[in-house]
């Protein structure tokens, strides 16, 4: 008897990104399981449509995920889809009632990193003359940046890949550089580009960054199955303990957390760092934690959990209440 799920339906984004990170999960699962194909549905969201201001603005990380959430519970059989492929970096780090992560891929380099655009004489962040424009939609990165480098100037820059590239590469472009995902860069085989991969002495990355989050229906044993032949433990293991980290801070996609972690595997031993900083740069908490993990869920989210609790006390969430994102000024 032909077993009745021997299609596999992925749903994404309609970016060439999240089409080839859509196309990375598929080549993964018919690796794994010979007997089954995938198809992949690839869906323009709310997020991809509003270009014209930043995410922070108008609903966080929310305008990437509703519409493919709403086919995870499709009642035509033929329109629905069995999981979601996502930049688990985009994903909120509480989903409604109905959905889990029910995977996380290897993480590919977390890092952000800087480019230059085309000609400049310039290879790095201080080498910018005072006044330069640094393109980036991240209030995260730009408050970093802007603790490290207060002489530059930081715009918003929204597109994908391409067309923020584009814009740089404009002849009246008003960027000297912008900053990206470098895991994107590599995934869309344009790491040529790349000036300068900025390691945590310059910017924490963001949480989840690098990794793919795999949502699905909860409780669906089958494709539970199907991911966990495809997850990756280390990645998981650190990528949970940044998701706890930020919900414990209550931060949403745009409020600046950035993180760093690693998984040691011969002593089981997760090391976590995170950092909060005000919008303008001039305040900011950096803390770490690590911890032995003995169970992979429990511990990792405890982790996160206790790092939170130890930077909340040394000023994170009043760093945090004051940012009022109406009014933060890219």
């Amino acid at each position: 008897m032909q077993d009745p799920h021997h299609i596999v339906r992925i749903g994404g984004r309609k970016s060439k990104l999240a089409v080839i990170q859509s196309h990375e999960v598929k080549d993964m699962i018919e690796t794994a399981f010979p007997q089954y194909s995938c198809t992949v549905r690839a869906l323009k969201t709310l997020g991809d449509q509003v270009l014209s201001k930043p995410l922070y603005s108008f609903g966080g990380k929310a305008v990437w995920t509703k519409e493919l959430e709403d086919l995870l519970y499709e009642k035509d059989k033929e329109k629905r889809i069995d999981l979601i492929v996502h930049s688990l970096k985009d994903m909120p780090t509480s989903l409604p009632d109905g959905f889990e992560i029910g995977g996380i891929t290897k993480r590919v380099d977390p890092s952000d990193c800087l480019i230059m655009a085309k000609g400049s004489p310039y290879k790095r962040l201080e080498d910018l003359p005072d006044g330069s424009v640094v393109g980036t939609s991240s209030i995260r990165r730009s408050a970093q940046l802007r603790r490290r480098y207060p002489k530059l100037v930081f715009e918003s820059v929204r597109g994908n890949i391409g067309t923020r590239i584009s814009k740089l590469d404009d002849p009246v472009t008003p960027f000297s550089c912008i900053i990206l995902a470098t895991a994107g860069l590599l995934r869309v085989k344009l790491q040529h580009r790349i000036t300068q991969r900025l390691d945590s002495s310059v910017m924490y990355h963001a949480v989840g960054q690098g990794a793919l989050g795999i949502e699905i229906r909860s409780k669906d044993p089958w494709v539970s199955g199907l991911l966990e032949k495809i997850s990756d433990k280390k990645t998981t293991i650190c990528c949970l303990a940044e998701r706890s980290l930020m919900r414990t801070l209550e931060g949403g996609c745009s409020v600046p957390i950035g993180v760093e972690s690693s998984y040691d595997e011969a002593t089981r031993t997760l090391r976590l760092k995170g950092v909060v900083v005000s919008v303008d740069g001039t305040e900011a908490v950096e803390d770490e934690s690590s911890m032995v993990i003995d169970d992979v869920r429990r511990d990792s989210i405890i982790c996160g959990q206790q790092l939170a609790q130890s930077m909340i006390k040394k000023g994170a969430k009043h760093i945090l209440e004051q940012i009022n994102l109406d009014k933060v000024v890219q």
